[in-house]
């Protein structure tokens, strides 16, 4: 790369270090004093825009090019004495990487809100990578590089992260109907995103290469949810479950060693069928008429529109309870069968002894400080 000198002409081309400098202007810093017949190098890999008066000239291809401009060498110096001698023909190259930068970053700095059709109105953060090149070097220059001296892949990166972030949105909105939808769907979100945004890259003269949605996370609550609902659509019937369990303890039991394990595997074999049977056939218990209950003080089965245990006559229908052992009491009682009791004695309230608010009688801790209550 040549430099601005009095007597020599140029010979300019540049060559990228990092890997990332999408534009470089030489020189990097103003503009100079290119002579008529400098030599601009440019590789397969790059364009090169010539700016001569403020202008741009062409964009050149690969090869070596002769650039000409009205500065001549030692002559022009002395014709620019009334300048400062410093030549108003100003010039400049600018270089563009014309390969594809890959592993651009792209992510949602706030959550995005999504109406989901069945979740309801949910935040989401999104983000993936995505590859782009430079199409149109001159445009690229006018519309985002300006005259700055260089201009990487970081400086752009933010600004399309902007505009994809913005697309995504308004993708989601429109192509995906809940989140529970969305394991299967990357593939088409990302090509459809895509055609979204060529035409906001080609505005500066880029051509976006690839998009890659690596992933659309929901609040955790929300996917706590997805994750209940993958686990029911494993096991969609529950007595299918049941019966995959007996089986798998019956296999274990009949693993054990020794004649006792093969006999208790072959007994839960024979029993599997009846308590299969019983368990998806078995009704819960109700405490009205045709439901099963249990008798509360002898724990004997009764029928469930008894008022009475059928065993020790216990009253089951429930009027009052003692406030201290919190039995059954029958109409018009006094006191309780079981304690003694008086009853209309209610329990009293138990006092925290940190704040003194009240708390129910059967409490632990205290519901305003949290403090555990004194027996």
């Amino acid at each position: 790369m040549g430099s601005n000198n009095v007597v020599f002409l140029e010979v300019i081309e540049w060559l990228d270090p990092t890997g990332k400098a999408m534009v470089q202007r030489i020189p990097e810093e103003g503009s100079g004093e290119i002579k008529f017949g400098a030599q601009l190098v440019v590789r397969e890999s790059q364009a090169a825009v010539f700016f001569y008066n403020g202008k741009a000239y062409g964009a050149f291809g690969a090869g070596r090019h002769t650039l000409k401009t009205g500065n001549i060498p030692l002559l022009t110096k002395v014709l620019s004495l009334p300048w400062g001698m410093t030549s108003p023909l100003r010039a400049e190259v600018y270089f563009v990487n014309l390969k594809v930068f890959t592993n651009l970053k792209w992510g949602t700095r706030d959550p995005v809100a999504f109406k989901d059709s069945r979740l309801g109105l949910i935040r989401l953060r999104a983000f993936g990578v995505f590859n782009v090149r430079v199409a149109q070097p001159i445009l690229l220059i006018n519309s985002l590089v300006g005259t700055q001296g260089l201009y990487t892949t970081e400086e752009i990166e933010e600004y399309l992260n902007r505009v994809i972030v913005s697309r995504l949105n308004d993708h989601l909105g429109e192509k995906l109907d809940s989140l529970l939808d969305l394991p299967g769907q990357y593939d088409d979100l990302s090509a459809g995103l895509a055609a979204r945004l060529r035409e906001d890259f080609g505005h500066f003269g880029l051509e976006l290469s690839q998009i890659y949605i690596n992933a659309i996370t929901p609040p955790p609550e929300v996917q706590q949810a997805i994750d209940d609902k993958s686990r029911l659509a494993v096991f969609d019937d529950l007595n299918r479950l049941m019966q995959m369990k007996m089986a798998m303890a019956v296999e274990t039991a009949s693993a054990s060693q020794g004649e006792a394990g093969a006999g208790l595997g072959m007994g839960l074999g024979m029993l599997m069928p009846a308590v299969a049977g019983q368990w998806m056939n078995r009704a819960p218990a109700q405490g009205g008429p045709g439901g099963g209950a249990a008798c509360p003080e002898c724990a004997q089965a009764i029928p469930g529109d008894s008022r009475f245990c059928l065993h020790c006559g216990h009253q089951l229908l429930i009027v009052s309870r003692c406030g201290q052992c919190g039995k059954n009491l029958p109409p018009h009682a006094h006191f309780c069968s079981r304690c003694g009791q008086a009853a209309e004695v209610k329990p009293e309230p138990r006092k925290c002894g940190q704040c003194a608010s009240e708390n129910l009688p059967e409490a632990v801790f205290c519901n305003q400080c949290g403090e555990r209550l004194q027996p």
